[in-house]
């Protein structure tokens, strides 16, 4: 039987060291977990580390050269059984929000036919944004589902919500769609 496929966006979220465990997390439980990683997150984890834990390439530019002739964009939302963005900053729930595709995480997430499942992490002031609250309820309108953010201490050093769901929170909320 065929491991079901996880594309997982990562953006520049403080909370990206606990992608690393989510990607381990999904491989033990049978997952093949594929990164499409924000150029901004690279700046905080290498795509070595997410290839080393994936086992797989890890998808970085839109017009990055391809080792075999494809249109990356489609055929990684073709192949997606679930799309899964952690953490999700305000930025990229905006570009979804408002069909801006300008990198390759936002054309993939456009292209797509399956599920997508966002997580998001930023700072209790950006969550509480009306803009972002606004950009929120219309994702979901669309059919887009959440999980979290859920209170705790944030990076500024201050407790409030936008901190990443546990890992094992995001983990059984995958298993519900695949």
């Amino acid at each position: 039987m065929k491991a079901k496929e996880v594309i997982l966006g990562v953006t520049a979220s403080i909370a990206i060291y606990k992608a690393c465990d989510l990607v381990r997390r999904l491989k033990e439980k049978g997952y093949s977990v594929t990164v499409i990683q924000s150029s901004e997150s690279e700046q905080l984890v290498s795509p070595l580390l997410f290839q080393s834990l994936s086992g797989n390439k890890v998808y970085r530019g839109l017009f990055d050269m391809p080792h075999a002739w494809e249109i990356e964009h489609i055929n990684l939302a073709d192949k997606a059984d679930l799309i899964l963005i952690a953490p999700a900053t305000a930025n990229i729930i905006a570009k979804i929000a408002n069909g801006i595709c300008d990198d390759l995480l936002t054309c993939v997430v456009a292209a797509a036919k399956s599920p997508v499942l966002i997580a998001p992490a930023m700072n209790e002031n950006m969550y509480k944004n009306k803009i972002t609250q606004i950009n929120l309820k219309k994702l979901s309108s669309l059919g887009y589902k959440f999980i979290g953010p859920k209170a705790g201490k944030l990076a500024c050093g201050k407790t409030g919500a936008g901190c990443l769901s546990e890992v094992e929170d995001i983990v059984k909320r995958v298993r519900d769609f695949c």
